[in-house]
């Protein structure tokens, strides 16, 4: 099962190469402009400046979700979990709210990504102090989604007292996820605590192995699950957390890429599913992000919609799968 991994995992690197060069000239004469860069100074300005950033933040966001939804399906031994489940994306979406709510956006631009670092970094205290103390894995899950669910309803609550509907408009549109006009600031602010909370995600694969024949049999076997569910609560948090306070919420994707990646390796181990899914994750959400632009659309569309739109059908047909599964 490695060998035929690994292949894929080249293919994987490969296509998010194609899809890299494809983003960055996407629309643009590039040959005019590399036989000579100095004919038209603006499409330098507009590959590096606006086009770059745009791209490598959905191949980082996208890498985090991936890897993110493929440890949680392990962890809960459930394959609809994915991340926003356990209320780390509302928790970032809240506070990045409340930074566009309280002005501090308009008055300190990074003040908008900080804040949504922040509320996820405060939702993953709380998930680990409920890890600690959590007897089994579905305590943790039930209480994930109560969270996720109070937080949501408090980002409705501040939607609803917006001071204007010109920034309800701004906070409406925001939460609906985009990389559109993202820079290097926010690249900067987002990749380091991303990339490193995927790599938590991809050590904690191994022990993942065991924790799939069940929390009685793996503690017997020697594992600490309440330590493997800090690790896995923590990764997810650094992997999601920080991409949902700079783009806001962008759905389905960790749900959907294991499932893919299970489908074309043939292999539900998470040491191959959590980087394979990290490399799947930036492949499918830059390839939405590029969809959402294409000139075939009247008006480009938010990325959110766009894996929503993919996501969504084969959230359906998982389900169904499940549910015809179950009543064999």
């Amino acid at each position: 099962m490695i060998a035929p991994a690994w292949r894929w995992g080249t293919c994987g690197l490969l296509l998010c190469g194609v899809l890299l060069a494809a983003a960055l000239g996407a629309g643009l004469p590039l040959q005019e402009w590399l036989a000579n860069p100095q004919a038209d100074a603006r499409l330098g300005l507009v590959v590096w400046e606006i086009r770059l950033p745009r791209a490598l933040l959905a191949l980082v966001i996208g890498a985090g979700l991936g890897a993110a939804g493929a440890a949680l399906q392990a962890l809960l031994r459930n394959p609809l979990a994915e991340p926003g489940v356990l209320g780390i994306s509302s928790g970032a979406a809240l506070g990045a709210v409340l930074a566009f709510y309280s002005g501090l956006s308009l008055a300190f631009a990074p003040a908008l990504p900080l804040g949504g670092f922040i509320g996820a970094l405060v939702v993953t205290v709380a998930l680990s102090l409920l890890a600690a103390r959590a007897s089994n894995t579905a305590t943790l899950l039930l209480a994930g989604v109560a969270l996720n669910s109070l937080l949501g309803a408090i980002v409705a609550l501040v939607l609803s007292l917006a001071p204007n509907p010109y920034a309800l408009y701004e906070i409406y549109f925001w939460l609906m996820g985009s990389v559109t006009d993202r820079s290097m600031v926010h690249l900067a602010l987002a990749a380091p605590p991303l990339l490193l909370g995927i790599a938590v995600l991809v050590r904690a694969a191994r022990p993942l192995e065991v924790l799939v024949l069940g929390e009685e049999i793996a503690t017997t076997l020697g594992l600490d699950v309440r330590r493997l569910r800090q690790r896995v609560i923590l990764g997810t948090a650094l992997a999601v957390g920080p991409g949902v306070a700079v783009a806001g919420a962008i759905g389905f994707v960790g749900m959907l890429v294991p499932h893919l990646v299970r489908v074309l390796v043939g292999s539900a181990r998470p040491r191959i599913l959590v980087p394979l899914s990290a490399i799947g994750g930036a492949a499918l959400t830059l390839f939405a992000d590029l969809l959402s632009r294409s000139p075939l659309l009247p008006v480009e569309l938010k990325l959110g919609v766009i894996s929503a739109l993919l996501g969504a059908p084969a959230f359906l047909l998982v389900a169904l799968r499940l549910r015809e599964g179950a009543t064999r």
